[in-house]
């Protein structure tokens, strides 16, 4: 865990964290079963991408992920956060032969590394969390930067009027903090020492909740509405408190893949809780 302030010396501090969020993408496609979404098993809903994408595109992204830790040190504004995630978007597509793995989480989670230099150097109050910190210095610049009109998340935007990634950053990451750290507290005594099972739970929990702009442009509302109800089924069935539960994810994952759902904000998500928990202070992350 890294501490609220520190005296690290920034390049140090950097890599730190950057290797921190490296882990939290990577633990994120090695759990399975996952509705929909590439893991070590298999590749989900997706046919151009598999676990071996993400972890190269993970370990391409990193430095950017440092860079960004290293601006929130520096205190940079938002235009500055978005040329260097620019960057790590042509990192990704290079390292994955032009498919997106990352995009949303290189926004999100590089917010949160921006956020953990911000309070690193003091420019935030020790306590605060990484989302409020998002909030405090960069929230109004994210809702009110530039758009990139043909993504999918502006697309379903104007069509559904969902929120996406922007606003959940905008408002600090509520999903993050209200729903799925909660849950991965939780989870994790539930579990009783398993981790892979602990993150099915929280991505179960993420796909119930979220209004998951990737399930939109997939499937619609009734993809979405589909996604969600599942999700929720298994949960009031217990989750994975149940002696089955492996069949019964594994049987809604291949649901979703027959419907070509993959609820990727809900990954992103996933990842980011965590990041968060580690650096926010829960200490369940190994």
């Amino acid at each position: 865990m890294v501490p609220a302030t520190t005296s690290l010396p920034a390049a140090s501090l950097a890599t730190r964290v950057a290797e921190q969020a490296r882990r939290a993408l990577c633990q994120e496609v090695h759990t399975w079963p996952k509705p929909g979404l590439v893991s070590h098993v298999d590749t989900g809903s997706h046919s151009d991408m598999d676990a071996a994408t993400f972890n190269r595109s993970a370990a391409a992204i990193a430095p950017f992920l440092a860079e960004l830790v290293e601006a929130g040190i520096r205190n940079e504004d938002m235009p500055a956060l978005r040329k260097i995630g620019l960057r790590a978007e042509v990192a990704m597509l290079c390292a994955t032969g032009g498919v997106n793995t990352h995009r949303g989480a290189i926004f999100g989670m590089g917010l949160l590394c921006a956020a953990a230099g911000l309070r690193a150097a003091g420019h935030v109050a020790a306590g605060l969390s990484l989302g409020d910190s998002v909030v405090l210095r960069w929230g109004h610049d994210i809702l009110g930067g530039p758009r990139l009109s043909s993504s999918h998340g502006e697309v379903v935007g104007r069509r559904y009027g969902a929120g996406g990634a922007r606003r959940e950053a905008a408002m600090g990451f509520p999903t993050v903090y209200d729903i799925a750290m909660p849950a991965w507290v939780a989870a994790s005594i539930l579990a009783q020492g398993d981790d892979e099972a602990a993150r099915v739970q929280v991505c179960f929990v993420l796909i119930a909740a979220l209004e998951d702009t990737n399930l939109l442009h997939r499937g619609g509302s009734e993809g979405l509405r589909f996604a969600r109800e599942q999700a929720a089924s298994f949960l009031d069935r217990g989750g994975i408190g149940q002696d089955d539960w492996r069949a019964r994810a594994e049987e809604i994952h291949h649901a979703f893949v027959d419907r070509n759902l993959s609820p990727g904000g809900a990954a992103d998500l996933l990842a980011m809780t965590l990041f968060a928990a580690d650096l926010d202070g829960a200490g369940l992350c190994d």
